[in-house]
């Protein structure tokens, strides 16, 4: 019971939703870059929303499949194909054991999520499979899957008609409230913030988005004290240069911070890729709370389709 790694790919992991309740003790929350993916693809197949799943991050990548069940694919569109036939994101499809699914280069997005009935079955490191790759823990060993790599799984689930749910495509609009330290920024600096395409740079990665456009000037000079710090929180060190932190991102900082990435939105961060361009949209606490709400609908909405007959 068991899935094979044939080609693992440059950044395969296993992740959950990650690792909550440790940042005062300097862990990451890890988990995927694309939590709405993530859900989608285990509720798919009958798991819960949270259990452990393979984050594939720019296929092509292969799997050989050792016992019968059932897979869902969300995220990017990597043209799957499952022994040759094709495998449509956002649908649960039925496997049997020896056939190998495999993974081409996506067209749209970054991360594909391949959710299996009865999860990936790696002991929890502090309540979370999720593969810390810094801190060398969680996942399998603490790091990357490699070719030939095995990861035991659950016990199947009762094999379900086949179903496909709606997945919305990401953009490029990154909704942003203020953070604290934005009202130092100087008045051009707002300006080209909200107005400047920002390009996610090749030194990008799970910990931050290293954005490269206009520099951005604060009013004056600030020294500030380390302050605890979250995914989504737009830092900006002395280049003028902003940073998005993103799922493995350290739990301290001291660099002013400009906005916070609204949580709706995170997913769409997760599947941007390096050179790409994003553009920030100011928005309110209010708005962004909606978002989170609309978000949330559409979960819903998908768990009403999943339950039906």
């Amino acid at each position: 019971m068991t899935l094979e790694a044939i080609k693992a790919g440059p950044q395969t992991t296993v992740q959950d939703l990650g690792r909550f309740g440790a940042r005062h003790l300097g862990v990451c929350r890890a988990g995927a870059m694309d939590t709405l993916a993530l859900t989608v693809a285990n509720r798919l197949v009958g798991n819960p929303a949270g259990a452990p799943a393979l984050e594939i991050t720019l296929p092509p990548a292969s799997f050989r499949l050792l016992r019968d069940g059932m897979l869902a694919l969300a995220g990017a569109d990597c043209q799957a194909t499952l022994d040759g036939e094709p495998v449509w994101s956002g649908w649960r499809t039925p496997f049997r054991a020896g056939q190998v699914l495999q993974l081409h280069a996506p067209r749209i997005g970054m991360r594909a999520y391949l959710a299996l009935d009865g999860g990936i079955a790696l002991p929890p490191v502090m309540e979370s499979a999720s593969t810390d790759l810094m801190a060398g823990f969680g996942g399998l060993d603490g790091r990357a899957l490699r070719d030939g790599d095995r990861l035991p799984l659950g016990a199947p689930l009762p094999i379900r008609p086949r179903k496909g749910v709606w997945l919305p495509r990401p953009g490029n609009q990154i909704r942003v409230c203020h953070g604290p330290e934005f009202g130092l920024l100087s008045k051009s600096a707002r300006e080209r913030l909200w107005h400047a395409p920002w390009q996610i740079t090749p030194s990008s990665n799970r910990m931050g988005y290293r954005l490269s456009g206009p520099a951005l000037q604060l009013n004056a000079p600030l020294e500030m004290p380390s302050h605890g710090v979250l995914p989504g929180l737009i830092q900006l060190p002395p280049d003028g240069q902003p940073i998005v932190l993103m799922a493995d991102a350290q739990a301290t900082g001291g660099y002013p911070r400009l906005g916070m990435v609204a949580s709706a939105d995170l997913w769409q961060l997760g599947q941007a890729r390096l050179g790409s361009q994003l553009h920030f949209v100011e928005v309110s606490l209010e708005e962004a709370r909606l978002a989170d709400q609309q978000l949330q609908r559409y979960l819903n909405k998908i768990e009403r389709l999943l339950n039906e007959n």
